[in-house]
Formats: structure tokens, sequence, C-alpha cells
């Protein structure tokens, strides 16, 4: 009988390993529809094969924790979005988050036992999403639950979980400053750094972890963390880790940084920009504190700073709403048309409070880049404010294909000129309401060399010309 029981035992805990690492065991099996970067423009990503702009706006930030996720994602794509952001966070601020660890009777954690609902929550998500076609944009570490009073409750503080202690860690049981001061040397526990084996050992677990469920879905990408300010060792870590995760289970993933410096020339930056081995895409979301017309100039810096190695530049948070801090509503919908305009590859209003989240306003403008972005072919085109004059700034963008097509986008109406010399027939013009989303009637103009443009009132206004 003990015999009998002993290897029972044994054959669970090989069960349990091979449940929280099966890549690491065996390949899996590519899934059929996989976000790839796009082999004729690598300026943007394909889904399925075919090419994909990213467009979004959610409500939360730890989006696979909300209660009504599916018909959050319902309502995402019946406007035309097909891109989220989720951050494996569990702060509880809201009431119904949970934490990954399995809490004990003596309220610690204990860090190699899961806590099952959040793993519910999490695959769920990757589940619903891909059922929708929609681009799952995950980051690993949620930045701000390691420090202030999100630290104070974080299982991985010392003091919240019965593995390791304050002394044989040298993490803090407190960090009351902000993040860029870097106070918290959770993040220094790679070989790089220094090297603290028992903090990354529960690290590679949570990430595996994740990985064990992720890898199975071929609608994600990976962004190491949100808004941080430690050496670039960290992010390189966990960028390597993820990739030869998933080359060891024969799948390829898509991984990213995000950097807190708003000002993208900031040498900070130039870890994902300058390391496409390390990261095969950039997120420069913190570009979207910048407003107008220097915004757009800040992210064409980057586009040709790129030049000799295209990669997708992602905007997976655009901040501005009349309720938060980092702009009003008219910028955070100039931001998202400027990011598309400029040829960037995704744009996602970033959550209420900070952004317009899946509200009424970025509804109408997701709907409406669909529409606009639904008849032309966006991806042979790139920005050509060249073409536009008698332009002030911030007036009016273009993003074109010379000879076969324009579109410009008006932020609050206006009168540029705009050269289609390259043309060889008579051009058809429609303009599109924005916040209306509704398509005023086509008009066929004569073929010259230059074409006025005109809007048909103050707002925010698109038009096509083709």
């Amino acid at each position: 009988m003990g015999s009998c029981r002993t290897e029972l035992k044994l054959l669970l805990i090989v069960f349990a390993v091979l449940t929280v690492w099966p890549f690491s065991a065996r390949a899996m099996t590519e899934p059929k529809k996989k976000i790839e970067i796009y082999g004729k423009n690598p300026a943007y990503w394909q889904y399925n094969d075919k090419p994909a702009l990213l467009l979004g706006g959610s409500v939360d930030d730890s989006l696979f924790q909300i209660p009504d996720l599916q018909e959050h994602l319902d309502l995402l794509k019946s406007v035309g979005g097909n891109y989220i952001r989720n951050t494996m966070s569990s702060r509880n601020d809201k009431g119904f988050e949970v934490q990954p660890f399995k809490k004990l009777a003596n309220g610690k954690y204990d860090l190699n036992q899961w806590n099952e609902e959040y793993w519910k929550r999490f695959r769920n998500m990757l589940m619903w999403t891909q059922q929708r076609d929609i681009i799952l944009q995950i980051e690993i570490w949620a930045t701000f639950d390691y420090y202030r009073d999100n630290w104070a409750v974080n299982p991985f503080n010392p003091k919240n979980n019965i593995n390791y202690t304050a002394a044989q860690t040298g993490l803090p049981e407190q960090v009351n400053s902000h993040p860029v001061l870097r106070e918290n040397n959770f993040f220094w526990s790679v070989p790089a750094e220094r090297n603290q084996e028992t903090v990354l050992k529960f690290q590679q677990r949570f990430v595996d972890k994740i990985l064990s469920y992720s890898l199975k879905f071929g609608n994600v990408l990976y962004c190491m963390d949100n808004e941080t300010s430690v050496t670039p060792q960290w992010g390189s870590y966990w960028s390597q880790y993820i990739q030869a995760k998933a080359k060891a289970a024969r799948i390829r993933v898509h991984t990213t940084e995000m950097w807190d410096k708003w000002d993208l020339a900031d040498a900070m930056h130039n870890a994902t920009f300058d390391h496409p081995e390390i990261y095969s895409f950039v997120d420069i979301s913190q570009n979207n504190h910048q407003k107008g017309q220097q915004h757009w100039d800040n992210a064409q810096r980057q586009r040709e700073r790129i030049a000799d190695n295209v990669r997708p530049l992602n905007n997976v948070k655009i901040y501005g709403a009349d309720t938060g801090r980092f702009g009003n509503d008219r910028d955070g919908m100039e931001r998202f048309w400027r990011n598309i305009f400029g040829g960037l590859a995704s744009a996602r209003f970033h959550r209420p409070d900070s952004g317009l989240g899946l509200g009424t306003k970025a509804q109408a403008n997701i709907r409406s880049m669909r529409m606009l972005t639904g008849k032309m072919d966006v991806f042979t085109c790139a920005p050509h404010n060249n073409l536009l004059s008698n332009r002030k700034p911030n007036e009016a963008y273009c993003l074109a294909n010379p000879g076969s097509e324009y579109a410009v986008y008006f932020p609050n109406g206006g009168e540029v000129t705009l050269d289609i010399s390259t043309l060889k027939k008579p051009p058809e013009v429609r303009w599109l309401d924005i916040m209306k989303s509704r398509w005023l009637d086509a008009q066929r103009m004569e073929r010259k060399g230059k074409l006025t443009l005109q809007c048909p009132s103050q707002g925010y206004w698109a038009v096509l010309v083709q």
C-alpha cells in the first residue's frame, strides 16, 4: 500500500510539473490564427495571414478581471475594435480583483500554490478574445503593483508570503516612493543585476504559468512592463526568457518593453529602438503625452529612426480625457487619428480617467477609423504631409499611396491644398463626419494637379480621395 501511495504521489508531482511548464517538456501546436509582422509591410501586423490594423479602447487595465468581460469585448467588436491591453495586475482597488497565488489561513500567500480563480479569468480572456479575433497585448509586470500601497498587499512582498523573508532576499517590506526612483529591488533580481536567485525562481514560476496558457493562443503580444524606469537588463532578460520558452515549444512570439520617459528621444528608449534582436516591436505609448504637431513630429522621427529595420510601432495607451491629467477629450481623439495617419501599427484609447476608454466618443472614433480604412489599402500607404500646402501646424494630416489614393484628417475643420498630380484619372472625393460616423455623398472632381479640400464645417473630418 505504501509503495502505491509513493508512486501515486510521484505521478501527481510529474503531472503538476507538466501542467505548469508544458513547453519545456514538449512542443505545442502552432495556433492556426497567429499575430505576426506583416510580410509585405513590416510597419504593420498581420493576423490569420491577412494585414491587420489594430484599433481599440477598454474600460480597465487588468481587463481579464472585470466581471462583464464578454459584454465589453462584444461592444469593442461591434464598433470595429480588435485590440486590447491587459496588465497581469491584481491590486483589488475596485473590489473584484484576485491575486494569482493561494492565500493561506494565516493570511499569507504561498507562492508555490496558485489561486485558480485568477488563472481561470486569464484563460477565459484568452479564449474569448481569440473567438472574436481581438489582439491582446499583455504586460507581464504591472510596475505600479510593486510600489506604495499596492506593494503593501502584494504577494511578492516578503511580509506577505511564507516562502522568503526580507533578510533572505533583500526585498523591502515598504516602498513609499514613485517607481521612477527605482527603490524596489524586486526589479533587480536578474543575473545581470543582483542575481537574487530566491526571488528570481518565483518570478520565473509566475511567467511560466502565464505562458502555460498564453502560448496556446495566437492573438497575444507581450510587453515586459508598464512605464518602467529600471535598467535595460531587466526587460532584456524577460524578453529573451519568454522567447526561449516559446522557441522550445516551437511557437514564435513578439515582445516589447514600455519605458516611462515621455520623450522618445530619451536614451531610455534606445533599448527597444536599437535592439530588434531582443524586441521585435516597439511600444511608443508614452509619446501620447505629447500634443498637436509635436505629437506627430516625435512619432515621425521614430519612424525614420528605424527605417533600416522597420518594425511595428504600437500605441497601446492613448491618453487624453476631460476627466484626466494628460490632456482633454480633443487631445485623446487627435492622438488616435495622428497615430494611424502617421503610419503606426496600433491605436488604443487608455482607460477612463486617463483616456476615453470605450465611451461613446471612443466608439465613434474607432467606428469611423474602421469605416475609412476599410475603403482604402492603408497597408500600402505612408504619411505624406509633403503633399499638403497652405497648411497650418496641426491643421491636417495626409496618409497616401500617391497616384492611387489619399486620405486627409482634419482635427478641427480647415482648408488645405492636396497635390494629386500623379493621379491618372479624375478623383472621387468622399467626406467622413467622424463623430457621426457618416459619409457624405461622393463627388467626382476634375483631374488637376492640385485639389482644394475645404471641410464642410468645423469639427473632426476625414476625406478620402481615390
